[in-house]
């Protein structure tokens, strides 16, 4: 049986781009290839969804982009996680922990 890929669920995007953040400064490709890779394919995340989060975290001011140089020798939008988007990150976990623990409960799954 192959798994399935399965959308986003509204509002877990911002959040997995900002966890995938913690770990260093990325361009939104490398972001992509990120989420799917340690989902196991199973979370897909394409163009039209990604870069409109991306500018919407910079808006929020949660995230930072500079130019740079991508390891294949192209100019990239690298995006680094500010102090705000780790205070926002911290929010986003809590929350999505309480809303998975009460729709596990419902389910008697916990």
């Amino acid at each position: 049986m192959t798994a399935k890929k399965a959308e986003l669920l509204k509002g877990t995007l911002d959040m997995l781009i900002l966890q995938t953040l913690t770990v260093q400064p990325m361009h939104g490709y490398a972001i992509a290839q990120h989420i799917g890779r340690l989902s196991d394919e199973v979370l897909t995340v394409e163009q039209g969804s990604l870069y409109p989060a991306l500018e919407r975290l910079q808006k929020k001011g949660w995230v930072t982009s500079k130019w740079g140089e991508s390891p294949t020798g192209r100019q990239a939008r690298y995006y680094t996680l500010t102090a705000a988007g780790r205070r926002q990150l911290g929010e986003q976990l809590a929350a999505f922990d309480q809303v998975s623990l009460a729709i596990a409960r419902v389910l008697r799954r916990a």
